[in-house]
């Protein structure tokens, strides 16, 4: 009995000695200054809204910079990358103003929608697909237009059931131009790539 009574002790003392340590460390760390975190998993392009959001108190020093302290602030814009529970919703992670599309294209590339043959569900943004052009003139062949283009945006069908899905492709503008050129003269289908193929 004696012998419990003293481990009590002991891990009571070592309990209040850490509670006083982590106490320290709190009051080194400095006051909470409140940032504006995810409240749930956010994709790519997402425009943001109140309940996606919310706020929690963190000391200055273990603020991210560019960190945004009221959810006005993000409200309304456009989440420029992935955005885990949790995570710090910061100036960099937001997309400049634009539309949902226009916001999300880095300068020097240009969005292009295209329409091939893949059944709907197919694809979601971030795949990759090969664009393939086939001419039906006097020497008829198929080409590769476009590599490993990025999805941007899934367009929903026009018709609810038709066949071929309408994709927002990332490229860059002499590949749009390509692109521009192949849907006037030519039928165009798409081969989903590997998503580790950025070529």
């Amino acid at each position: 009995m004696i012998l419990s009574l003293l481990v009590a002790a002991v891990s009571t003392v070592a309990l209040q000695d850490y509670l006083a340590r982590l106490e320290a460390e709190a009051r080194a760390a400095g006051p909470g200054i409140p940032m504006v975190v995810a409240a749930t998993n956010v994709p790519r392009g997402t425009l943001l809204q109140s309940s996606m959001l919310s706020v929690e108190a963190v000391p200055d020093r273990y603020r991210p910079p560019g960190a945004l302290s009221d959810p006005q602030e993000a409200i309304g814009k456009t989440a420029g990358s992935d955005l885990v529970a949790g995570d710090a919703v910061t100036v960099s992670r937001l997309t400049p103003p634009g539309g949902p599309v226009a916001s999300l294209v880095p300068p020097g590339l240009r969005a292009v929608p295209v329409t091939g043959d893949l059944p709907p569900g197919s694809l979601t943004p971030g795949d990759r697909v090969d664009v393939m052009a086939t001419f039906a003139g006097g020497q008829p062949h198929t080409e590769t237009v476009a590599g490993a283009a990025e999805v941007l945006r899934v367009l929903p069908p026009p018709i609810a059931g038709e066949p071929g899905t309408t994709v927002v492709l990332l490229v860059h503008p002499e590949l749009a131009e390509r692109l521009a050129y192949a849907r006037t003269f030519a039928d165009l289908s798409m081969a989903v790539a590997s998503p580790s193929d950025t070529s």
